[in-house]
């Protein structure tokens, strides 16, 4: 099925522009499309015409240097399958981008990368009980990151009582993972490339510049290509559940020390989940891993041991346990 850029320009620029996505962890990649090949300078030269000036955070915290550009003689994955969202209605693959294309995506959809500011559990207040969080549980405590804000943020680096985190969120995947960004005791720090691979976003480090899968938290071109990144425990859940659990967590504030205030309410992907459902993602993913025996949007709970996995759709195990075996060993899942 092909890929239609300007049908989809609305829903595109809402990852730059702002703010939620009601879909949530959809983890069966069901879909495949193809993008339509563009210039790699066919844009207006202003892609970031949206993000004003104004979005340069006041508190210095954006990384000063520059970071090296991707090895693409190192990868894992076909280049022509990373797809940059140009945000003017286009796309581009890697393999066909330039060097000022790749420049002038870096962090158009900018990463908070040293938050300013938590608050106590009242500062949720802008948030109904039913909005997703990612809760993660350090050693002094809880806290939670709103999905409002992280979809047009998408990453944030922090450092957690001693512990280098990346806590990662892509709008079109749903896909919420908790990282360490220690590799082999190096402390990496993460940006956005702009680039989606499975319709997933695709960041890089600042010291190699290497390309990594979100949701699997590998590289998957440059010269980190093949590293991994460790999952730390965290949950996806709604607001008025982590604060019954943890009414002692801190929450990460809307205010970061952006000139330009946001206030991370809206909903222009109301429409999203019945566009996955009918296989129309916005960007390709491989044909291979079309599954059509749940609808795209599902959510699951997936479970891996070793190279086994088995998924629980949790609309059809409502409110339950599962006890079940994955490769002979004991497992159980709670709905």
């Amino acid at each position: 099925m092909d890929f239609d850029p300007a049908g989809w320009n609305k829903a595109r620029r809402a990852r730059l522009m702002a703010v939620v996505v009601t879909m949530a962890a959809a983890l069966i990649v069901v879909a495949c499309s193809s993008v339509s090949d563009a210039s790699p300078e066919s844009g207006n030269g202003e892609a970031l015409s949206a993000l004003s000036p104004s979005e340069t955070p006041v508190n210095g915290s954006t990384p000063t240097l520059e970071p090296p550009f991707v090895d693409q003689t190192i990868h894992s994955v076909p280049l022509d399958q990373i797809v940059f969202d140009t945000f003017d209605g286009g796309a581009v693959r890697l393999n066909d981008a330039s060097i000022s294309t790749i420049r002038r995506l870096r962090d158009a959809i900018r990463p908070l990368y040293e938050p300013v500011q938590y608050q106590d559990v009242d500062g949720g207040d802008w948030l109904s009980d039913s909005d997703t969080v990612i809760g993660y549980v350090s050693e002094s405590g809880p806290y939670a990151y709103p999905i409002k804000f992280l979809n047009s943020r998408e990453l944030v680096d922090d450092t957690i009582d001693g512990v280098p985190v990346l806590v990662s969120y892509c709008p079109l995947y749903g896909s919420g993972v908790v990282y360490d960004r220690r590799l082999d005791s190096v402390e990496q720090v993460f940006g956005n490339t702009s680039a989606l691979y499975e319709n997933d976003l695709v960041m890089f480090d600042h010291d190699t510049g290497s390309y990594w899968f979100q949701v699997g938290g590998e590289a998957i071109v440059g010269s980190l290509t093949g590293s991994k990144l460790e999952p730390l425990p965290s949950t996806t859940i709604p607001w008025g559940g982590w604060k019954d659990l943890h009414a002692d967590t801190q929450i990460l504030s809307r205010e970061q020390g952006f000139a330009t205030s946001r206030n991370y309410a809206g909903d222009p992907f109301s429409s999203y989940k019945n566009r996955v459902d009918d296989l129309r993602f916005p960007f390709p993913v491989t044909e291979e891993k079309i599954d059509t025996r749940l609808p795209a949007s599902t959510v699951t709970v997936t479970v891996r041991v070793g190279e086994h996995e088995k998924a629980y759709p949790v609309e059809t195990m409502g409110d339950a346990i599962a006890n079940d075996l994955i490769a002979e060993e004991p497992a159980v899942v709670f709905s």
